[in-house]
């Protein structure tokens, strides 16, 4: 792996940091695909659509697809600003930062604050996807029970999970080459098995694409119809793309960021979008019968070892499983970062310890566990919860989008008061002589979209919807209404503790700090 050259393309994101008030100190490590990879893993294209198919199906039929593009659509607009701010600004804690600066101060550890407790509750999401996989590998992986038990299932994600975090925290604690190399390794495997599984499912195929245009009743008996099926199955889609941001905020620890990061960020969702699409819509053409139980409860599991036959289905699945893994890092990781990025600010509590980098790993070593720590936590609370896949995704995903939000809308405030600036001030080009990536004219319409795209979709998955908050009895209000709740007291609380408390102790923290003068930090 490449070590710091000291090349243009690194002096130029130096003094980006510089801009910040922050000193370099992370080592950079990480060539243009290890960004892509950061990027790629955490969106996880056999994780997500192997994790929530079922529910997708489920709510929607065969034509929940479409929600695939639809998704792809709405954060392709905001991955096209992220990756103007990427060019612009690669820190840590990109969405964090990114708000500081646009916004101010407040804005800033509001989407810090969000983005951080998503991440947890995210890799918690992540973790649980084991539960789709192994046991249909072996029933050896189903330590609780049987499988059949009505808490079976949730109990037993809820372990396997807490096996995988452990494991996310002691790589992510013992340093960025580490997480790099396994980083690297899983991604390759990943594609390579999503390539050959598109293959296999292409030469399977029973029925015409024509089967997206299949709705399978879901619509009968909901309140819109099957367009109110359709969004709630979208939920499925939603969970898939985000993340896309982790290049970026690997962008201390990357050489040349500035015109690596956004490459990466919109490499990474394009090829996610077209490679995803194409096993799911071939998973549809393949399986044996679209009126199967068990595409609603096994999902796209069942369908590869309906296709494939036990033998090579199971090795498809082993390959789904270290998807899952490599998912859980990317997760974790990007949290870590994010968790030094505002310690570093002295925006958490016991900020000097939290932005202590390692002299021996050259990471954060307490924030790795923390990270850890909370998420095992977050799998505790919903431990004998049985729609535990459904609910812990959906608020984890709210909770980014609102994080995205707090970006994209201090964006678009500035751009129409003209204060965003996509070069460096008297900096007409980017590193090595080539431009940086900046919308030009488009900024403004893609922008605005982006904020329209976020908002919808935000509201749409925090519906209150039984069948994603309390498809199970007992049926409680407080419980259908949990995503209201539960983010609403994250972001009211943790913004109360941070007005009367943290916001005055706010301030670089002397050992991370530039040695020139801060800029100003509202101006960006």
């Amino acid at each position: 792996m490449a070590e710091r050259d000291g090349g243009t393309g690194d002096a130029s994101a130096d003094a980006s940091l510089a801009e910040f008030g922050y000193r370099p100190e992370l080592k950079r490590t990480l060539g243009s695909f290890h960004t892509f990879a950061a990027g790629i893993s955490y969106i996880s294209i056999l994780t997500g659509t192997f994790q929530l198919f079922y529910f997708g199906f489920g709510q929607g039929g065969a034509a929940y697809w479409w929600s695939w593009p639809v998704v792809f659509a709405g954060q392709l607009l905001v991955a096209l600003c992220f990756a103007e701010l990427a060019a612009r600004y690669p820190v840590a804690g990109s969405v964090y930062n990114w708000a500081k600066r646009l916004g101010n101060p407040h804005v800033g550890w509001l989407a810090g604050w969000m983005m951080l407790v998503a991440s947890i509750v995210s890799l918690a999401a992540v973790a649980l996807a084991y539960q789709m996989t192994l046991p249909r590998i072996s029933s050896s992986f189903q330590i609780v029970g049987d499988g059949g038990g009505r808490y079976d299932a949730a109990t037993n994600a809820v372990l396997l999970a807490s096996v995988l975090i452990l494991f996310t925290t002691l790589v992510t604690a013992f340093g960025v080459r580490l997480t790099a190399r396994i980083n690297t390794a899983g991604v390759f495997v990943e594609l390579i098995a999503t390539v050959l599984l598109i293959v296999l499912l292409a030469a399977h195929a029973v029925r015409g694409p024509d089967v997206v245009l299949d709705t399978g009743g879901t619509g009968t008996g909901q309140d819109l119809g099957y367009p109110g099926a359709f969004l709630t199955a979208a939920l499925a889609s939603a969970y898939v793309m985000y993340g896309f941001d982790t290049a970026a905020s690997l962008g201390e620890e990357s050489l040349d960021p500035a015109r690596n990061a956004p490459r990466a960020i919109l490499r990474a969702l394009v090829a996610s979008f077209v490679l995803g699409g194409l096993v799911l819509l071939l998973a549809l053409m393949s399986v044996g019968s679209l009126d199967a139980e068990e595409l609603s409860s096994d999902g796209l599991q069942y369908i590869v070892l309906d296709v494939l036959g036990p033998t090579a289905g199971k090795a498809m699945l082993w390959c789904v499983a270290i998807a899952v893994t490599v998912c859980a890092l990317a997760v974790h990781t990007a949290a870590v970062r994010l968790a030094f990025a505002m310690a570093r600010d002295t925006n958490l509590p016991a900020a000097p310890q939290l932005a202590r980098v390692s002299p021996r790993f050259r990471t954060p070593v307490l924030p790795a566990v923390v990270v850890g720590v909370l998420a095992l936590a977050v799998l505790a609370v919903n431990i004998r919860q049985p729609q535990i896949f459904s609910v812990v995704t959906s608020i984890g995903i709210i909770m980014i989008y609102l994080a995205y939000l707090l970006v994209t809308v201090p964006m678009l405030v500035a751009r129409v008061r003209g204060r965003w600036r996509a070069e460096p001030p008297g900096e007409g080009h980017g590193t090595a002589g080539a431009r940086r990536f900046t919308l030009g004219r488009y900024g403004l319409p893609v922008n605005v979209l982006a904020v329209v795209w976020g908002a919808a979709m935000t509201l749409n998955l925090a519906w209150p919807r039984s069948a994603v908050y309390n498809a199970a009895p007992p049926h409680h209000w407080y419980l259908r209404w949990g995503a209201f709740l539960f983010v609403g007291t994250v972001a009211l609380g943790g913004f109360a503790y941070y007005w009367c408390v943290q916001r005055h102790r706010t301030g670089v923290l002397a050992e991370h700090a530039a040695e020139s003068a801060h800029a100003d930090r509202r101006d960006p």
